[in-house]
């Protein structure tokens, strides 16, 4: 896109220099990251920038809605509803599809989670690629005039909500499994909450408690939650010494409830230039003709599980709860990273943070995935190159 810098770092790639890349990052904790790491940043033109803001600031005025809650009511009704929901989700991700329509480039809307993502890797991996190709440094991953340094306190701010840190953690399903337990070694670095297990946690009367590396009793006074109930729902082996669904006397950033409200669930009520025709399977009229131009998902899956690309009339028959699928016309990536053996497609997932006693959430960084594959994800780029998960680059 921003064609000085992405000639430049093709100049300056080498297979050797983003081999020492990876082995800077898998360093600084011993462990091997498990997902991609794309070789390049997406160099992020203003007017791309500015379109992408331009979305943005659509969806976060639809989640301010005075009757955004009664609106995303039966999301909870179709999975589960845990107490002490905030006023407000405290985190936002926001993803585009970068595409092509009537000959012009535009980002398209394909999800919104009011969910965390991986805001303290983001912020290294950044970092690490500055410091390897130093004319980066001209650049910025940052929105809203964000800083290296006010970045990781805003960051720590809203996680930790002026919390004594002991009291604060990170909750995930056996975290030293995940795809993501990278992020979770940087959140503890850069902010020093414990990584915590769903299993480690206990419950006394209305208190949550676990137990440091010391075995010494710790009360939990506020969860960054990172616990998708898809995945827990489906550890039928786990011993859970607690219940999400009692009403404990503990904070949350990251309330559960905000995963269902803001979800595929609300991509129906999208209209216009950055928005893709979405429609609730149960309120489908009609079944389109021309089904090979529409994508089959599932509203509450998370990492593009259960979505059939290729649908057909028999994968509509087959839904029994319709009201938990959308149909969504299919768009059109436009392959747009120049690689040094073509062009590669792009996803950018816009990140921001919403204070407690905020007005409105703020836009702090990114996250791209890249992809030559059919869709963006894993499955659909084995054994390529140029691909997986990065950042993109604005400028100053």
């Amino acid at each position: 896109m921003n064609s000085k810098y992405r000639q430049l770092f093709n100049h300056n790639f080498t297979v050797e220099k983003y081999n020492a890349f990876i082995d800077d990052i898998n360093a600084d904790f011993d462990y091997q990251v498990t997902f991609r790491i794309g070789e390049t940043p997406f160099f992020i033109t203003n007017e791309l920038k500015a379109q992408l803001l331009e979305g943005c600031q659509q969806v976060i005025d639809f989640i301010k809605r005075d009757d955004f809650k009664s609106l995303t009511d039966r999301a909870l009704e179709l999975n589960r509803k845990v107490p002490n929901e905030d006023q407000h989700t405290t985190f936002l991700a926001i993803d585009f599809g970068i595409c092509e329509e009537d000959g012009e480039i535009v980002p398209k809307l394909i999800e919104v989670q009011g969910f965390p993502s991986l805001f303290n890797f983001q912020y290294h991996l950044s970092q690490k690629f500055v410091s390897h190709y130093p004319f980066l440094s001209e650049l910025t991953p940052f929105l809203n005039g964000l800083t290296p340094t006010s970045y990781l306190k805003l960051i720590e701010e809203v996680i930790c909500n002026d919390f004594p840190k002991e009291h604060v953690i990170l909750l995930e399903i056996e975290p030293e499994k995940q795809n993501t337990k990278i992020d979770f070694y940087y959140c503890h670095s850069d902010i020093g909450i414990p990584i915590v297990c769903v299993t480690e946690l206990y419950q006394k009367g209305k208190q949550l408690f676990y137990k440091n590396e010391k075995g010494v009793e710790i009360q939990v006074k506020l969860i960054y939650n990172r616990v998708i109930f898809d995945e827990l729902d489906l550890r039928t082996d786990l011993q859970l010494n607690f219940d999400f669904s009692s009403d404990i006397d503990v904070e949350w950033a990251g309330h559960p409830n905000w995963f269902f409200r803001i979800s595929k669930f609300i991509l129906p009520y999208f209209k216009g230039k950055y928005f893709i025709e979405t429609t609730l399977l149960s309120d489908l009229k009609e079944i389109p003709t021309d089904l090979e131009n529409y994508v089959l998902k599932p509203l509450f899956s998370f990492s593009g599980s259960g979505v059939i690309f290729h649908v057909k009339l028999e994968d509509i028959d087959a839904v029994t709860e319709k009201d938990l699928y959308i149909l969504q016309k299919k768009v059109h990536y436009k392959p747009i990273i120049q690689s040094p053996d073509g062009l590669v497609k792009a996803e950018v997932r816009l990140l921001a943070v919403w204070k407690k006693d905020a007005p409105s959430p703020t836009l702090v960084t990114n996250l791209v995935r890249l992809s030559r594959g059919e869709m963006i994800g894993v499955k659909f780029n084995k054994d390529k190159d140029w691909v997986g998960g990065t950042v993109g680059m604005f400028e100053k």
